[in-house]
């Protein structure tokens, strides 16, 4: 397999600080991703829905002051323009392969460029703000224990919706459904600290039809509220009864 390779035309990471914190941000191909949304949205739905997700959250990390800079792991067009207008380096993953190989990806580039710190996020996550990063981050730091990992999981603490790891190749990395199990018992089998910092927003990632009823009990703003009311996604489901 073709391991990713960075975009020539705008590595960021040549500039890494040895000791510096860096986001991660993987990106599938927009045109494939949110399957389990199908039930309620069509294909261009879930192509607008996932695109304005990340974006929001794309937004989000770069607004962070405890970040040196954001990497963006994909192989999707738009997702490498949508990079680069805020300023973040590409990490071109020729193969799609998957959450777990994007990040693990990252985590050994930033590892062999210095960094010291590596935060990853999913682009599904549009509660995100850059206050809960930040207090993501800062909890970490605030940890006397080196190497650390700090999680911040799922609401239904199954997934990993936020992974902070010190050195970032700390440890394998185990994306999935049920991730926040896996994560930790990684962590214990190392002798890492494994620090666990819920929040309301990182918590919940939109994955199915009930993950977007909701967010939409939420006051969500942005990117993501504006496509769903412009498609009037919001009407439309509170006239659909949600499965039993």
């Amino acid at each position: 397999m073709q391991m990713p390779v960075f975009s020539t035309s705008h590595s960021l990471l040549a500039n890494v600080s040895p000791g510096g914190a860096w986001g991660a941000l993987p990106l599938k191909d927009f045109g494939r991703a949110k399957s389990r949304l199908a039930p309620a949205l069509s294909p261009s739905e879930r192509r607008g829905l996932f695109r304005a997700m990340a974006e929001d959250v794309l937004s989000a990390m770069v607004r962070v002051p405890g970040l040196e800079g954001v990497v963006v792991v994909t192989r999707d067009g738009e997702a490498r323009t949508l990079a680069e207008r805020y300023g973040a380096a590409v990490l071109e993953d020729r193969t799609d392969a998957g959450q777990t190989a994007a990040v693990s990806a990252a985590a050994e580039t930033l590892a062999a460029a210095g960094a010291a710190t590596m935060l990853a996020l999913p682009g599904d996550i549009p509660l995100a703000t850059p206050g809960e990063i930040g207090r993501a981050l800062a909890a970490h730091a605030a940890s006397p224990h080196r190497p650390a990992v700090t999680i911040v999981p799922a609401w239904d603490r199954r997934g990993s919706n936020c992974m902070v790891c010190s050195p970032p190749d700390v440890i394998p990395f185990r994306f999935g459904n049920d991730s926040f199990g896996p994560h930790r018992a990684e962590a214990l089998a190392r002798g890492v600290e494994a620090l666990v910092v819920p929040m309301p927003g990182i918590g919940l990632d939109v994955d199915n039809p009930a993950d977007l009823r909701m967010l939409l009990g939420h006051s969500v703003g942005g990117r993501t509220r504006a496509f769903l009311d412009a498609a009037g996604i919001p009407d439309r489901l509170a006239f659909e009864e949600p499965p039993q």
